[in-house]
């Protein structure tokens, strides 16, 4: 199933939990009594966080794909000529060479969110997802603000 799909299935997921979840809520509420209506509303807050966050990472997931495009456009994006494991991951020695590489370009460069982006790439690639969400974030404020 591609990531699309996942997406699509995740909102389904997501909006009928709302629906069921508000069903519940407001039954609860309406029972009157002082834990239930407590409950009650947690119980409509809750899911509304949930929508919330799998929007965020919705929005977050256009907006790389619509950068990546961007620089698939203009012939920046990395060459994937890195040699793999088994697994698919990057060999060490060539995920240290792609980060030590990208590095030198933010250092370069920090204003650029080209730089930025690749830096994500490359944390990636070296399965750093923290640090690469981070600098993608980054990289997101810096090509928001041109």
């Amino acid at each position: 199933m591609t990531p699309r799909a996942w997406a699509f299935v995740l909102v389904a997921a997501v909006a009928a939990y709302l629906v069921l979840a508000g069903a519940r809520g407001i039954a609860l509420i309406t029972s009157g009594d002082a834990v239930p209506v407590a409950l009650g509303i947690a119980v409509l807050v809750i899911p509304f966080i949930g929508a919330w966050v799998v929007w965020r990472e919705i929005s977050f997931g256009h907006a790389m794909q619509r950068m990546g495009r961007q620089l698939a456009a203009e012939g920046d994006l990395p060459v994937d000529d890195f040699a793999r494991m088994p697994s698919g991951r990057l060999v060490r020695e060539d995920a240290e060479r792609f980060f030590a590489a990208e590095s030198a370009r933010v250092e370069a460069r920090p204003d650029d969110w080209r730089s930025w982006y690749r830096l994500g790439l490359a944390y990636d690639a070296g399965r750093d997802r923290r640090r690469a969400r981070e600098a993608m974030r980054h990289a997101l404020r810096l090509f928001e603000a041109r």
